[in-house]
């Protein structure tokens, strides 16, 4: 059947429209010659030299991590030792490529609590990045106050909860983590909850939590990795994200689209999962992201910021709601953060 583009310019910061061969996912199947002639059609003429500030593109979840010559200065947490290239040189790189204007940095796990690389790139190229730290749930209660630091004196705008840094048996509502939670409503920095092995493990604290401080900012990083339902665990999923719909504190990241989609580059199957969340949550409280650098070797960086395009347009998204997904909602969290220099 064919296909055709309902956007207007929806890659318009694209500086070359791609040809029919590029669009595949690195290994598989063309995605169609039709589809591919009609997205090259929807992209040519566009000039990114007039990208106005409200339409920049800007990555809302990506990692960096010393490369191995940076790593005397930045080491990496033993036993969390990259297999990937992962370092800003190759980030920017990739980013002028795909001409994304900015991104927010979370905290690698590779480095954990040592935010000095982080920092460091954040610092150096302050109108580019903004930096997710991590949250430390230690028992003792000090990474309230780390928490405070990495916001006040080095800039953080947001952080990451990772259930699976608590202490055994603990949970993110435990006192420290409500502690936490309210200190980062408090600082006004988002926080973004990781939920690699499943939302509906951590839906009831996260629900705990919205209702107890509601003027803490909540980011589902990965669409709070709800892979497309084959079964009713991941259906369940579905449903319960977007109940959280209801919470008008909580963001959406459609990020890390290789790890949810069932299917290869462009992952058409998100479809159903981005019209939902749009309809439910608004595209004001959507965004897009990559998860840099694991996607490079899925499909590639800037095929990424192709494949959310392409899905959109299936979903009969606007060219006002990508503009949105793109960069407007995470600019909107961060206001001020992106100017140019």
């Amino acid at each position: 059947m064919a296909a055709t583009l309902r956007l207007t310019n929806p890659l318009a910061f694209l500086s070359h429209p791609p040809t029919p061969s590029s669009l595949r996912f690195r290994g598989s199947k063309s995605i169609g010659t039709e589809t591919a002639s009609s997205f090259m059609a929807a992209t040519a003429g566009s000039d990114p030299e007039t990208t106005s500030s409200s339409s920049r593109v800007i990555d809302s979840h990506l990692h960096i991590w010393a490369s191995p010559q940076e790593a005397a200065a930045y080491p990496y947490f033993p036993g969390q030792e990259p297999t990937l290239t992962g370092d800003v040189s190759f980030l920017l790189k990739n980013m002028e490529e795909a001409r994304v204007d900015g991104a927010l940095i979370v905290q690698p796990i590779n480095h954990k609590f040592d935010h000095s690389l982080v920092t460091s790139v954040v610092k150096k190229y302050p109108w580019k990045f903004v930096g997710c730290c991590l949250a430390n749930p230690a028992e003792d209660g000090s990474g309230i106050k780390d928490l405070e630091n990495l916001v006040l004196e080095s800039n953080y705008r947001a952080v990451r909860f990772n259930p699976y840094l608590w202490p055994p048996g603990q949970k993110m509502t435990n006192a420290v983590g409500k502690a936490m939670f309210s200190k980062a409503g408090e600082l006004g920095v988002p926080v973004g909850f990781m939920c690699m092995k499943g939302l509906h493990l951590h839906i009831a604290e996260i629900e705990e939590l919205c209702t107890e401080f509601p003027k803490t900012t909540v980011i589902l990083d990965h669409a709070g990795f709800c892979k497309v339902p084959e079964n009713g665990d991941a259906k369940l999923a579905y449903t319960q994200l977007m109940k959280l719909s209801r919470f008008p504190q909580v963001y959406v990241k459609f990020s890390a689209l290789f790890r949810l989609s069932r299917t290869g580059f462009p992952y058409q199957d998100l479809s159903p999962l981005l019209s939902q969340a749009v309809s439910h949550f608004g595209a004001n409280r959507v965004m897009w992201g990559s998860d840099f650098p694991f996607v490079v070797l899925e499909c590639g960086y800037k095929e990424a910021r192709e494949a959310v395009a392409i899905i959109a347009d299936q979903a009969s998204l606007s060219s006002s709601d990508m503009d949105w997904i793109l960069g407007k909602t995470v600019m909107q969290l961060f206001p001020g953060q992106w100017d140019l220099p």
